[in-house]
Formats: C-alpha cells, sequence, structure tokens
C-alpha cells in the first residue's frame, strides 16, 4: 500500500487497476476518469481529399467484447469509490460508445450522480463518410461517492467564471487544437484522446478545493496534472503507457502555478461564519429595547432579551427570522436582510453590523 504522502504529484507508471489497488481508501478528494471507449473502430478512415484520419486505433483501447470492457469499468470504478473520501465526487467522460454502459455501471455500484454534462464542440472532428450525424459532443458524469456525500461544488465561483449567469451543464468547449495539442517531431499527435485544458479547468474549479489531491487513472499525457498544478491543487496520475508518462512529466514540469485569486481559492463559496444575534447584542452593537423596522419604517418590532428575540404583535416572542417572515404572510425570512435599526439618525441594516462584528472579532 502507498503512503499517500509519497505518491502525491507523481506520476505512476503501471496497470490502472492494480496501481489503484494500492492507493489508501479515503485518501482521494476528487477523479477525473477518461477511460478507453471501446470505440470498435475497423479499418481505414480517410479525409475527403483522400489523406488518413490518425483515429482512436491504440492497444488500449481493443476489448475483446461488450462483456469484457464492463467487467474492467466495474472493477477500476470499485476501486476508485474505495478510494474517494466519503464527500468526494467522480467524473468520468465517455462518448456514446461507452457511456450508457459506465452510467449503468456507477448507479449499480451505488455513486449518487450529480449532474450529466454535455461537452459541445464547436470545432468537432467531420464525419467524413457522411454516412450519419457528426459527432459533435460526449458526456461527463459527474458522481458523488454516495447519496449522503456532502461533496464540494463551488456554485459562485462558476456563476462568476460565467459572466454573472448559472453555468448550465452544457460546455461550448474546442477540442485540443494549435499550441495546446502535444505532438511528435514529426507532427503526429502524442494521443488521439488529449482532452482541452479548459474543460479540466472546470471540473477542477467546480468540485474541489486548494490543496485537495486530484487522482486521474488513465493520466495520458498530463493534462489533469497539469491544470490541477496550475490551479493548487494536488495530483496523482496512474498511467500505463511510458511514453505518456515521460511526455506529462516534463509537461507538468513546465507548467506554471497561476497567481491565487478568488476563483481558484474559492473564496466567493466560502460561508461565513455563524454571528447569532446575542453577538451584538453582547457586544453593544445592538441593545435589548431597541426598535428595529423594515427598510421603509412601515413596520416595527423590538428586542426583548439578550437572545435577541422580538415581539409579536401579540405579545409573543420570536426570531428576527420568524418575525420577518410574519409581517409579510411569510412561514420565515431572512431576518438579517429585512431588518433595520436607527443609529446616529441613520437607517442601518443588522446585516451590516454583524459584517462589522465579523471583520472586528472574527
Amino acid at each position: 500500500m502507498y503512503n499517500i504522502k509519497e505518491i502525491i504529484n507523481t506520476v505512476i507508471e503501471g496497470d490502472t487497476i492494480e496501481e489503484l489497488k494500492k492507493i489508501p481508501s479515503n485518501s482521494i478528494d476528487m477523479i477525473f476518469a477518461d477511460p478507453p471507449y471501446f470505440m470498435q473502430t475497423s479499418g481505414v478512415l480517410l479525409r475527403s481529399e483522400g489523406t488518413e484520419f490518425q483515429g482512436v486505433d491504440d492497444d488500449w483501447d481493443k476489448f475483446n467484447n461488450l462483456k469484457h470492457y464492463d467487467a474492467f469499468c466495474t472493477n477500476w470504478l470499485k476501486e476508485c469509490q474505495r478510494v474517494l473520501t466519503k464527500d468526494g465526487t467522480i467524473w468520468v467522460i465517455g462518448s456514446f460508445q461507452n457511456i450508457y454502459r459506465i452510467g449503468y455501471i456507477l448507479q449499480d455500484l451505488d455513486f449518487w450522480i450529480l449532474n450529466d454534462i454535455v461537452w459541445s464542440k464547436p470545432n468537432p472532428v467531420p464525419n467524413f463518410r457522411g454516412t450519419r450525424f457528426t459527432n459533435a459532443n460526449e458526456t461527463i458524469i459527474w458522481c458523488s461517492k454516495s447519496k449522503s456525500s456532502k461533496y464540494t461544488f463551488n456554485y459562485k465561483t462558476m456563476k462568476s467564471i460565467n459572466g454573472g449567469k448559472q453555468m448550465k451543464s452544457v460546455w461550448d468547449i474546442g477540442i485540443c487544437i494549435g499550441s495546446e495539442r502535444l505532438k511528435d517531431e514529426d507532427g503526429k499527435k502524442i494521443h488521439n484522446t488529449q482532452k482541452p485544458e479548459k474543460l479540466l479547468e472546470n471540473i477542477v474549479l467546480s468540485s474541489t478545493k486548494m490543496g485537495d489531491i486530484v487522482l486521474d487513472c488513465f493520466f495520458g499525457t498530463g493534462t489533469t496534472g497539469s491544470v490541477s498544478k496550475k490551479l493548487s491543487r494536488n495530483y496523482i496520475g496512474i498511467e500505463k503507457e511510458k511514453e505518456y508518462v515521460d511526455v506529462s512529466i516534463e509537461r507538468i514540469n513546465n507548467t506554471k502555478i497561476l497567481p491565487v485569486d478568488e476563483h481558484i481559492n474559492g473564496e466567493l463559496d466560502i460561508k461565513p461564519k455563524r454571528v447569532p444575534m446575542s453577538s451584538l447584542i453582547e457586544k453593544g452593537m445592538l441593545n435589548i429595547g431597541d426598535t428595529l423596522y423594515n427598510k421603509d419604517k412601515t413596520v416595527k418590532t423590538v428586542i426583548k432579551d439578550e437572545v435577541g428575540y422580538v415581539d409579536l404583535p401579540n405579545g409573543d416572542l420570536t426570531s428576527i427570522h420568524k418575525s420577518s417572515g410574519f409581517f409579510q404572510n411569510k412561514t420565515n425570512h431572512n431576518g438579517w436582510e429585512y431588518w433595520y435599526v436607527v443609529q446616529e439618525d441613520n437607517l442601518v441594516s443588522i446585516n451590516t453590523l454583524r459584517e462589522r462584528y465579523r471583520e472586528k472579532y472574527l
């Protein structure tokens, strides 16, 4: 069994399933898996002008039959489930050839599916034979380890990255081309299914925190490791092919860590520490007997005790939240946003007082 500290930020050369078995249980925060698709291609594929297209015909994508492929996927997914922390998540990418089978296996193993992301490619590889629609998307299944997992999702971070709008489950990201596409000395692609960094940036930023451990058990040319390093996350790679191991190590060594900003450190999604009304009263920022008003001063109530309870018209005492709900004919409402107090002739939100408390005392 590996010591997790000794394999962080390394690439392990070896068989995926055998190496996964050596990783301690409950040690990985997030897994990205880009397994063989079992494309089942045959013959030579030619472009329209007659040149040969370099598709996926590697030995690592070959299996005897679907039963063989299913057994392979079940085995590595079982190990992934074991090494994930109780609140960890896994992302598995695939195409129409394999993703439905993998989705079935994930559910059969009691992973909890959170989203299926459609990676929509504005620049897909054409369908050269013209016998079917151009395949312009792949699917990424995102799962938590179990239904009860308290997984990381940096919602506000992704909304900010998306221009202030909720990020949807369809991502328009071009395939890996240009300087990002790794090629050998002859100009040929080193890896046929290299993924674009932008795709992994979305995955890493949305579902991990700085310092988390990200595992890629089909490491390829190291996109996951490079992106993880760039975004101040730790990585572990497992890769069977020595050529890819060597390329990925060189690539990651040349990757520079980005300056930490609000997206990388996830500060937009960090929940502020709880501050009860009693704390404001204890520090004299509010007092028993203070009158609270709504924003236009058409409603008022009075703080009655050291807990911060206020009165209702019938004399009952309740919280700022239930009282604000009462005056709006709701069961409950955020009292911090509803109530104000007059201080130095100004109407001040009690939420502003709470923020001042956090800045001064927490």
